[in-house]
């Protein structure tokens, strides 16, 4: 049975293995692969070395995307951009018993993810984010309880543009989780702001 649920408060997203090993055994409880520009045989590579740290440290792994990919290796966890669930098989994923996470920005493209039953919605990007080129503005603190409102008991991720000084206030307008990648992943030393976050995330959780 997929575990069901939120995301840990913390819910930091990498691009490879290698930032698995890296930051799992500082503490981390759930953690998104967002492999990216690589082929099958590199995709699967990383996803089941992936895997094996996690289950190793009793950590969440949510894969990105490849949801095949994820099935046959044995992973719990999905989570879909629109265009991916676009072209996923929905009924695939849930008799694998897979777990599916699936990224909003906007009303339309919540009631698409509302009708395909997801374990969590997520909501960005809340403030302006780097690490790419947005087609969406900002949406904003008002925008989560909105989005809360609207999804009820349903788990809500807030992503994007979010530090550990913002973090706070992310949550009390409605997210129970935030998604973080560029945050830590630019900082001097990713490790040292990893752990500031888990002290963060430590005193949410208590």
């Amino acid at each position: 049975m997929a575990p069901i649920g939120a995301p840990d408060v913390f819910y930091p997203i990498v691009p490879s293995a290698a930032w698995v090993r890296r930051i799992v055994p500082l503490g981390v409880r759930t953690l998104q692969l967002r492999v990216k520009d690589q082929d099958e045989t590199v995709v699967r590579s990383e996803i089941g070395e992936a895997l094996e740290i996690t289950e190793r440290a009793g950590c969440r792994l949510i894969v990105n995307d490849y949801w095949q990919a994820a099935i046959d290796l044995g992973a719990t966890e999905v989570h879909l951009g629109q265009e991916d669930l676009a072209e996923a098989d929905i009924g695939a994923i849930k008799r694998a018993g897979i777990a599916l996470g699936i990224s909003t920005h906007s009303e339309e493209e919540l009631a698409i993810a509302l009708s395909a039953d997801p374990d969590y919605v997520a909501l960005g990007p809340i403030y302006e984010t780097k690490l790419k080129v947005m087609a969406w503005a900002p949406q904003g603190l008002d925008k989560i309880g909105t989005w809360k409102q609207r999804i009820g008991a349903l788990p809500l991720v807030a992503i994007g543009g979010i530090t550990p000084e913002r973090a706070g206030a992310v949550i009390a307008a409605g997210a129970d989780s935030v998604a973080v990648i560029t945050d830590f992943m630019t900082a001097p030393h990713p490790e040292a702001r990893v752990r500031l976050w888990l002290d963060w995330a430590a005193t949410v959780r208590a």
